[in-house]
Protein backbone atom coordinates (compact mmCIF):
# COMPACT_ATOMS: atom_id res chain seq x y z
CA UNK A 1 0.00 0.00 0.00
CA UNK A 2 1.59 3.51 -0.87
CA UNK A 3 1.53 6.97 1.14
CA UNK A 4 -1.61 8.09 0.48
CA UNK A 5 -4.79 8.67 2.91
CA UNK A 6 -8.20 9.01 1.24
CA UNK A 7 -11.80 10.09 2.55
CA UNK A 8 -14.73 7.26 2.36
CA UNK A 9 -16.07 8.43 -1.00
CA UNK A 10 -17.59 6.08 -3.59
CA UNK A 11 -15.51 4.46 -6.10
CA UNK A 12 -16.67 6.31 -9.17
CA UNK A 13 -14.83 9.27 -7.56
CA UNK A 14 -11.60 7.19 -7.44
CA UNK A 15 -11.82 7.17 -3.73
CA UNK A 16 -9.63 10.41 -3.83
CA UNK A 17 -9.41 13.04 -1.45
CA UNK A 18 -5.34 13.51 -0.17
CA UNK A 19 -4.86 14.43 3.30
CA UNK A 20 -1.40 13.64 2.57
CA UNK A 21 1.11 14.58 -0.60
CA UNK A 22 3.80 13.07 -0.94
CA UNK A 23 4.78 12.76 -4.21
CA UNK A 24 8.74 13.38 -4.95
CA UNK A 25 9.60 16.13 -7.78
CA UNK A 26 12.86 13.93 -8.71
CA UNK A 27 14.65 14.56 -12.51
CA UNK A 28 13.39 12.59 -15.01
CA UNK A 29 15.24 9.44 -15.58
CA UNK A 30 14.22 7.06 -18.38
CA UNK A 31 14.68 3.49 -18.35
CA UNK A 32 18.16 2.55 -17.72
CA UNK A 33 20.01 -0.85 -17.49
CA UNK A 34 19.69 -3.55 -16.34
CA UNK A 35 15.91 -2.44 -17.66
CA UNK A 36 14.81 -1.84 -21.57
CA UNK A 37 12.27 -1.46 -23.43
CA UNK A 38 8.91 -0.44 -21.06
CA UNK A 39 5.71 0.06 -22.11
CA UNK A 40 2.03 0.45 -20.58
CA UNK A 41 0.28 -3.11 -21.35
CA UNK A 42 -3.13 -1.94 -20.23
CA UNK A 43 -4.50 2.01 -19.16
CA UNK A 44 -6.74 1.75 -16.46
CA UNK A 45 -10.09 3.12 -15.39
CA UNK A 46 -9.36 5.51 -12.43
CA UNK A 47 -13.04 6.38 -12.21
CA UNK A 48 -13.85 2.66 -11.96
CA UNK A 49 -11.90 2.54 -8.88
CA UNK A 50 -9.31 0.41 -11.35
CA UNK A 51 -6.01 1.31 -8.89
CA UNK A 52 -3.95 -1.75 -8.79
CA UNK A 53 -2.31 -2.78 -5.20
CA UNK A 54 -0.96 -5.50 -5.54
CA UNK A 55 -0.20 -8.11 -8.28
CA UNK A 56 0.93 -12.36 -9.04
CA UNK A 57 1.48 -13.46 -12.50
CA UNK A 58 -0.43 -16.85 -14.02
CA UNK A 59 1.72 -19.69 -16.13
CA UNK A 60 0.90 -17.88 -19.52
CA UNK A 61 1.79 -14.57 -18.42
CA UNK A 62 -1.30 -12.63 -17.86
CA UNK A 63 -1.16 -10.72 -14.66
CA UNK A 64 -4.30 -11.06 -11.40
CA UNK A 65 -4.26 -7.48 -9.56
CA UNK A 66 -5.85 -6.19 -6.65
CA UNK A 67 -7.81 -3.19 -7.16
CA UNK A 68 -7.36 -1.32 -3.81
CA UNK A 69 -10.24 0.61 -3.04
CA UNK A 70 -13.03 -1.09 -5.53
CA UNK A 71 -12.67 -4.50 -3.86
CA UNK A 72 -12.07 -6.42 -6.77
CA UNK A 73 -9.52 -9.16 -8.33
CA UNK A 74 -8.78 -8.80 -11.83
CA UNK A 75 -6.62 -10.10 -14.35
CA UNK A 76 -5.41 -8.67 -17.06
CA UNK A 77 -3.87 -10.42 -20.51
CA UNK A 78 -1.04 -10.13 -22.36
CA UNK A 79 -3.59 -8.22 -25.03
CA UNK A 80 -3.97 -5.44 -22.30
CA UNK A 81 -7.97 -6.69 -21.51
CA UNK A 82 -8.79 -6.33 -18.17
CA UNK A 83 -11.27 -9.15 -16.42
CA UNK A 84 -12.95 -8.86 -13.08
CA UNK A 85 -12.76 -11.87 -11.09
CA UNK A 86 -14.25 -11.27 -8.11
CA UNK A 87 -15.35 -8.33 -5.90
CA UNK A 88 -15.12 -9.10 -1.98
CA UNK A 89 -18.26 -7.79 0.07
CA UNK A 90 -18.68 -4.66 1.12
CA UNK A 91 -18.99 -4.16 4.84
CA UNK A 92 -21.98 -1.87 6.41
CA UNK A 93 -19.80 0.98 7.64
CA UNK A 94 -15.97 0.26 6.76
CA UNK A 95 -13.56 1.23 9.32
CA UNK A 96 -10.09 0.42 8.04
CA UNK A 97 -7.48 2.10 10.05
CA UNK A 98 -5.58 4.93 8.21
CA UNK A 99 -7.80 5.02 4.87
CA UNK A 100 -10.92 4.35 5.64
CA UNK A 101 -12.47 2.45 3.24
CA UNK A 102 -12.62 -1.07 2.25
CA UNK A 103 -9.79 -2.09 1.24
CA UNK A 104 -7.76 -5.48 -1.11
CA UNK A 105 -4.50 -5.33 -0.71
CA UNK A 106 -1.82 -7.81 -1.12
CA UNK A 107 -2.11 -11.29 -3.58
CA UNK A 108 -0.57 -14.62 -4.00
CA UNK A 109 -1.23 -17.26 -5.88
CA UNK A 110 -1.00 -21.58 -5.45
CA UNK A 111 -0.21 -23.52 -8.01
CA UNK A 112 -3.96 -24.81 -8.65
CA UNK A 113 -4.60 -21.43 -9.35
CA UNK A 114 -6.14 -20.68 -6.22
CA UNK A 115 -5.97 -16.66 -5.09
CA UNK A 116 -5.75 -15.57 -1.71
CA UNK A 117 -6.19 -11.85 -0.75
CA UNK A 118 -6.07 -9.85 1.90
CA UNK A 119 -9.00 -7.38 3.19
CA UNK A 120 -9.09 -5.10 5.56
CA UNK A 121 -12.39 -3.43 7.00
CA UNK A 122 -12.21 -2.22 10.27
CA UNK A 123 -14.75 -4.61 11.19
CA UNK A 124 -14.08 -8.61 12.39
CA UNK A 125 -16.43 -10.19 9.79
CA UNK A 126 -14.19 -9.20 7.47
CA UNK A 127 -11.15 -7.79 7.97
CA UNK A 128 -8.32 -10.91 6.99
CA UNK A 129 -7.17 -13.52 4.23
CA UNK A 130 -9.47 -14.55 1.47
CA UNK A 131 -9.77 -17.50 -1.12
CA UNK A 132 -10.78 -17.51 -4.79
CA UNK A 133 -10.37 -20.64 -6.12
CA UNK A 134 -10.89 -20.98 -9.89
CA UNK A 135 -14.33 -20.25 -10.93
CA UNK A 136 -15.78 -20.30 -7.27
CA UNK A 137 -16.57 -17.20 -4.79
CA UNK A 138 -14.48 -15.45 -2.47
CA UNK A 139 -14.31 -17.05 1.03
CA UNK A 140 -12.71 -15.87 3.77
CA UNK A 141 -10.18 -18.28 5.43
CA UNK A 142 -8.30 -16.72 8.31
CA UNK A 143 -9.39 -13.54 10.49
CA UNK A 144 -7.35 -10.92 11.16
CA UNK A 145 -7.29 -8.20 13.83
CA UNK A 146 -9.67 -5.40 13.13
CA UNK A 147 -7.71 -2.61 14.00
CA UNK A 148 -4.37 -3.80 11.89
CA UNK A 149 -4.02 -2.82 8.31
CA UNK A 150 -2.84 -6.50 6.32
CA UNK A 151 -1.03 -4.97 3.37
CA UNK A 152 1.66 -7.50 1.76
CA UNK A 153 0.73 -11.09 1.34
CA UNK A 154 3.14 -14.00 0.24
CA UNK A 155 3.00 -17.82 -0.13
CA UNK A 156 5.53 -20.38 1.58
CA UNK A 157 4.42 -23.34 -0.83
CA UNK A 158 6.61 -25.78 1.21
CA UNK A 159 5.03 -25.40 4.19
CA UNK A 160 2.08 -24.68 3.46
CA UNK A 161 2.12 -21.19 4.79
CA UNK A 162 0.71 -17.80 4.12
CA UNK A 163 2.76 -14.43 5.15
CA UNK A 164 1.02 -10.81 5.72
CA UNK A 165 2.39 -7.68 6.52
CA UNK A 166 0.47 -5.65 8.98
CA UNK A 167 1.38 -2.24 8.14
CA UNK A 168 -0.15 -0.41 11.45
CA UNK A 169 0.43 -3.27 14.08
CA UNK A 170 4.50 -4.01 13.29
CA UNK A 171 3.42 -7.68 12.74
CA UNK A 172 4.46 -10.51 10.12
CA UNK A 173 1.10 -12.73 10.35
CA UNK A 174 1.36 -16.42 9.53
CA UNK A 175 -1.86 -18.30 8.55
CA UNK A 176 -1.57 -22.06 8.21
CA UNK A 177 -3.31 -23.10 4.86
CA UNK A 178 -4.35 -26.38 6.72
CA UNK A 179 -6.37 -25.11 9.29
CA UNK A 180 -6.30 -21.48 8.78
CA UNK A 181 -4.56 -21.08 12.36
CA UNK A 182 -2.98 -17.16 12.51
CA UNK A 183 0.54 -16.68 14.43
CA UNK A 184 2.01 -13.57 14.97
CA UNK A 185 5.54 -14.58 13.56
CA UNK A 186 7.39 -12.10 13.91
CA UNK A 187 7.64 -8.35 15.73
CA UNK A 188 9.75 -5.98 16.30
CA UNK A 189 10.75 -1.79 15.61
CA UNK A 190 11.72 -2.61 12.23
CA UNK A 191 8.41 -3.15 10.78
CA UNK A 192 6.66 -1.02 12.73
CA UNK A 193 4.90 2.45 11.40
CA UNK A 194 7.26 5.81 11.67
CA UNK A 195 4.77 8.10 11.23
CA UNK A 196 2.08 6.57 8.62
CA UNK A 197 2.89 2.90 7.37
CA UNK A 198 5.47 -0.10 8.41
CA UNK A 199 5.38 -3.62 7.31
CA UNK A 200 4.26 -3.28 3.62
CA UNK A 201 5.92 -5.09 0.75
CA UNK A 202 6.61 -9.12 1.65
CA UNK A 203 8.37 -11.81 -0.22
CA UNK A 204 9.17 -15.33 0.33
CA UNK A 205 13.13 -16.33 -0.96
CA UNK A 206 15.65 -18.53 -0.29
CA UNK A 207 14.27 -19.54 3.31
CA UNK A 208 13.46 -16.44 4.11
CA UNK A 209 10.71 -13.63 4.67
CA UNK A 210 11.26 -10.26 2.83
CA UNK A 211 9.35 -7.33 4.14
CA UNK A 212 9.31 -3.57 3.35
CA UNK A 213 8.72 -0.69 6.20
CA UNK A 214 7.54 2.22 4.16
CA UNK A 215 8.13 4.62 6.89
CA UNK A 216 11.58 3.91 7.62
CA UNK A 217 12.91 3.34 3.65
CA UNK A 218 13.99 -0.13 4.34
CA UNK A 219 13.94 -3.85 3.03
CA UNK A 220 14.03 -6.47 5.65
CA UNK A 221 14.95 -10.16 5.72
CA UNK A 222 14.04 -12.54 8.33
CA UNK A 223 15.18 -16.09 8.12
CA UNK A 224 13.07 -18.90 8.43
CA UNK A 225 14.45 -21.84 11.34
CA UNK A 226 14.11 -25.22 11.03
CA UNK A 227 11.28 -25.40 13.21
CA UNK A 228 9.36 -22.32 11.49
CA UNK A 229 9.78 -19.81 14.45
CA UNK A 230 11.11 -16.87 12.78
CA UNK A 231 15.19 -15.71 13.25
CA UNK A 232 16.22 -12.41 14.40
CA UNK A 233 15.28 -9.61 11.79
CA UNK A 234 18.40 -8.65 9.52
CA UNK A 235 18.13 -5.14 7.60
CA UNK A 236 19.51 -5.55 4.12
CA UNK A 237 19.05 -1.97 2.35
CA UNK A 238 18.14 1.36 3.76
CA UNK A 239 17.48 4.76 2.16
CA UNK A 240 14.76 3.86 -0.16
CA UNK A 241 12.02 6.19 1.03
CA UNK A 242 8.24 6.07 0.13
CA UNK A 243 9.29 1.75 -0.91
CA UNK A 244 6.59 -0.03 -1.53
CA UNK A 245 6.16 -3.85 -3.05
CA UNK A 246 9.17 -5.50 -4.73
CA UNK A 247 10.13 -8.60 -6.70
CA UNK A 248 13.18 -10.02 -6.78
CA UNK A 249 14.96 -11.06 -10.63
CA UNK A 250 16.04 -14.43 -10.11
CA UNK A 251 17.88 -16.78 -7.86
CA UNK A 252 19.91 -14.15 -6.78
CA UNK A 253 19.13 -11.67 -4.36
CA UNK A 254 18.74 -8.94 -6.82
CA UNK A 255 15.75 -7.24 -6.89
CA UNK A 256 13.40 -4.30 -8.23
CA UNK A 257 11.50 -2.62 -6.08
CA UNK A 258 8.76 0.04 -6.24
CA UNK A 259 8.86 3.54 -4.24
CA UNK A 260 5.83 5.11 -4.54
CA UNK A 261 6.50 8.27 -3.43
CA UNK A 262 9.30 9.06 -5.75
CA UNK A 263 7.40 7.81 -8.45
CA UNK A 264 10.26 5.15 -9.48
CA UNK A 265 11.30 1.73 -9.62
CA UNK A 266 14.70 0.92 -8.47
CA UNK A 267 17.20 -1.59 -9.37
CA UNK A 268 19.25 -3.24 -6.01
CA UNK A 269 21.63 -5.78 -6.81
CA UNK A 270 22.89 -8.35 -4.12
CA UNK A 271 25.52 -6.29 -2.36
CA UNK A 272 25.15 -3.20 -4.31
CA UNK A 273 23.74 -0.10 -4.40
CA UNK A 274 20.00 1.11 -5.52
CA UNK A 275 19.89 2.64 -8.89
CA UNK A 276 16.76 3.83 -10.84
CA UNK A 277 15.81 2.14 -13.99
CA UNK A 278 12.20 3.30 -14.51
CA UNK A 279 10.06 7.05 -13.41
CA UNK A 280 7.44 8.95 -14.63
CA UNK A 281 8.70 10.02 -18.07
CA UNK A 282 8.71 5.51 -18.61
CA UNK A 283 5.10 5.59 -17.59
CA UNK A 284 4.81 5.01 -14.07
CA UNK A 285 2.02 6.55 -12.24
CA UNK A 286 2.85 5.86 -8.17
CA UNK A 287 3.83 2.87 -8.81
CA UNK A 288 3.11 -0.14 -6.37
CA UNK A 289 4.20 -3.55 -6.56
CA UNK A 290 6.73 -5.43 -9.03
CA UNK A 291 6.50 -9.14 -10.37
CA UNK A 292 9.74 -10.49 -12.89
CA UNK A 293 8.90 -13.96 -15.03
CA UNK A 294 12.18 -14.29 -16.92
CA UNK A 295 12.89 -11.48 -18.67
CA UNK A 296 9.90 -9.89 -18.36
CA UNK A 297 9.04 -7.03 -15.58
CA UNK A 298 5.35 -5.97 -14.80
CA UNK A 299 5.20 -3.41 -12.80
CA UNK A 300 1.83 -1.74 -11.47
CA UNK A 301 0.83 1.85 -10.72
CA UNK A 302 -1.97 3.26 -9.08
CA UNK A 303 -2.25 6.63 -9.59
CA UNK A 304 -2.97 7.54 -5.85
CA UNK A 305 -1.30 10.76 -5.71
CA UNK A 306 -0.55 11.75 -9.29
CA UNK A 307 -4.31 10.95 -10.02
CA UNK A 308 -3.53 10.06 -13.69
CA UNK A 309 -3.36 7.13 -15.85
CA UNK A 310 -3.45 3.69 -13.35
CA UNK A 311 -1.76 1.58 -15.12
CA UNK A 312 0.43 -2.03 -15.96
CA UNK A 313 3.27 -1.55 -17.21
CA UNK A 314 5.78 -4.60 -18.50
CA UNK A 315 9.83 -3.72 -19.68
CA UNK A 316 12.09 -6.24 -20.75
CA UNK A 317 15.08 -7.53 -17.90
CA UNK A 318 18.52 -7.88 -19.58
CA UNK A 319 20.45 -10.29 -17.03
Amino acid sequence: MPLFRLTRRPVGLAAASLALTLFSAAPAVSVAPPLSAPHVLAHLDLAAGQMPENIVLEPDGSADVTFISARQIARIGLDGHTTVLATLPAPAVPATPLVGFAAVTGIARADDGTLYVNYATGTDDLTGVWRLTPGGVPERIAALPANGLPNGLTLDRQRGNLYVADSLLGTVWRISLHDGTRTAWATGTELKPNGFIGANGIRKHHGAIWVTNTDNGTILRIPICPDGSAAPIETRATGLAGIDDFGFTGESDDLLAALNSANEVVHLPQGGTPTVVLTGQDGLSNPTSVAVCGDTVYVTSAAFTTMQDPNLLLARYNA
